[in-house]
């Protein structure tokens, strides 16, 4: 699939695409696509002055995103994999032209589809008031996206005596607590909000989101160059908090490794992302602080555990909270990672969840595909080791410490199998 992706004065006529994407700008006509006019606008409501070359990510970002959204992988020949040519407008495309291998393996790596770039003049680059400028004076960027894991990073960075800078995604359902919470630490942390609003003609229904993420840390390299620390030479701190059982996501079974909903907090994509930052002279250091620690341990662990035994359910992390009417279904593997967290930690889990009893042994609670899934999970792991059942996960040169993060994971296993034994699960 070949899509063009620039501004809406760009001489989309004769370029030969199957898709046209106006980047920062509102589509046309209904056949194109279109993606960030948002991000533009509240960085500029708030005066804030990003690097260029942190335009050009977000716009890189955008591209990828609006492309995985527009990409049917029921239409590719192995039913998945797909392969898109993307031509983006960027600030300095020779510098970006050399990266495209780089970037082909990072997007690779996050969709396991083949990507290839190239870049065109005239990317976006807004001229600021420069008079009104702000620069920050927080220490650091912390994703708040009003998931379970982002609140405990956020908290224990206020109580370890850190000022971040919130940044968020918004999404429906989750845009208020990322406010609420936002508000309530620190006294408060400045907060940056956007959502990406792309709007894709005939987008791939269910839509493949395996992207998703990437533009959520584009937004926190996008603010980490706004603040004086950045300005004033300083490298900063983008913490990421994701626990490692998560971050790794192994698939449970065999069956289940194109059906992984993202990797973008796993060591190769953000050892491949810190790469291109380094190459880029953007002064950004990518942290997960708790790559080692599994969800239960995170709340174990939390510096404030009067604060977190009060907002803990508040926050969302099923996979399908949309389709339940923003409720936790209970029996994906996000949310029973979440039970197993709470079971862990000791306390009563008062997050309501539309299946409830995962003892009833029907389709749609014991025997749903990911409850099983977890269960052969478990037993294989038990069966041929943690090593051999963990595979490609942690093969790759690029991953560290890789007997640490097996570890992780098979604490992480162990956690679900205390919940399952809890819930009466076999």
């Amino acid at each position: 699939m070949k899509i063009t992706c620039a501004l809406e004065d760009h001489d989309f006529h004769g370029n030969g695409s199957d898709l046209d994407l106006i980047l920062y700008g509102n589509r046309i006509t209904r056949e194109q696509a279109s993606a960030g006019h948002p991000i533009k606008s509240e960085i500029s409501r708030k005066n804030l002055i990003p690097a260029s070359k942190a335009w050009d990510l977000l716009s890189i970002a955008l591209s990828l995103m609006s492309a995985d959204l527009a990409g049917h992988r029921r239409k590719s020949p192995d039913g998945w994999t797909r392969q898109f040519e993307l031509t983006i407008s960027v600030i300095d495309p020779v510098f970006w032209n050399k990266q495209s291998k780089l970037l082909s393996s990072l997007f690779g790596f996050l969709s396991t589809d083949i990507w290839r770039f190239n870049f065109i003049e005239r990317g976006f680059l807004p001229k600021p008031d420069m008079a009104n400028a702000v620069y920050p004076k927080e220490d650091s960027v912390v994703l708040l996206s009003g998931g379970l894991d982002s609140l405990i990073g956020a908290i224990d960075l206020v109580q370890e005596g850190h000022k971040p800078y919130a940044v968020s995604q918004t999404v429906r359902g989750d845009a208020d607590k990322q406010i609420h919470f936002a508000s309530l630490l620190g006294g408060g942390l400045s907060h940056f909000q956007a959502n990406h609003v792309a709007k894709i003609p005939n987008p791939e229904a269910p839509p493949s989101q395996r992207s998703r993420s990437i533009i959520f840390l584009t937004y926190g390299i996008l603010i980490a160059t706004t603040l004086a620390k950045y300005h004033d030479g300083e490298e900063v701190t983008l913490y990421i908090c994701e626990n490692g059982f998560i971050a790794i996501n192994p698939p449970l079974t065999g069956g289940r490794v194109g059906s992984l909903s993202t990797r973008t907090t796993h060591p190769i994509a953000l050892g491949l992302l810190q790469q291109l930052l380094i190459n880029a002279g953007l002064k950004v250091r990518i942290e997960n602080p708790y790559r080692f620690q599994t969800k239960g341990e995170m709340l174990v662990n939390c510096k404030d555990q009067d604060f977190i035994k009060k907002y803990a359910a508040d926050s969302t992390s099923c996979g399908r909270f949309k389709q339940f009417g923003y409720k936790h279904c209970g029996r994906c593997v996000p949310c029973l990672i979440r039970r197993a967290s709470f079971n862990k930690w000791g306390l009563k889990d008062k997050t309501i969840y539309v299946y409830e009893d995962l003892s009833i042994d029907s389709s749609d609670y014991a025997r749903f595909d990911d409850v099983r899934s977890a269960l052969m999970a478990i037993t294989e792991s038990q069966e041929v080791g943690m090593t051999r059942w963990l595979g490609s996960a942690l093969s790759s040169n690029l991953v560290e410490d890789k007997d640490k993060l097996a570890a992780t994971v098979e604490r992480g296993l162990q956690e679900l199998n205390s919940l399952f034994a809890h819930l009466k699960v076999q």
